[in-house]
């Protein structure tokens, strides 16, 4: 942060990691969206799991500056091992049956 002439405050950052089939991609993101993405880490060919992710934010140290994570479901899914995969409930806050083809379009009431 020194070289990019930001005061450093870990609150005012997110840790966002975003994958593909073939690569990683790691940034911080300001908070307030006053200060550019800075870009951490691009590893391309490595696969998309929790054994890749879990390297790569081992080898930019996120242990030891505690970023709050942000990214999309799978990633996050990916982080926490868990279930991966078409789940019949893909959200441990809701029941909504992924699985259920037939009434996707058709049911306008759901279970909370």
């Amino acid at each position: 942060m020194e070289v990019l002439g930001h005061e450093y405050n870990p609150d005012q950052w997110l840790f966002f990691i975003d994958s593909s089939k073939v690569n990683l991609k790691v940034v911080l993101l300001h908070n307030g969206n006053r200060f550019p993405p800075v870009p951490l880490a691009h590893a391309a060919n490595m696969k998309e799991s929790h054994k890749s992710m879990k390297l790569l934010s081992g080898k930019i140290k996120y242990d030891e500056f505690k970023w709050k994570l942000c990214g999309e479901m799978k990633v996050v899914t990916l982080l926490l091992e868990m279930q991966l995969g078409y789940t019949k409930y893909c959200c441990f806050l809701c029941e909504w049956d992924s699985q259920d083809k037939k009434n996707h379009y058709v049911n306008k009431l759901w279970p909370k």
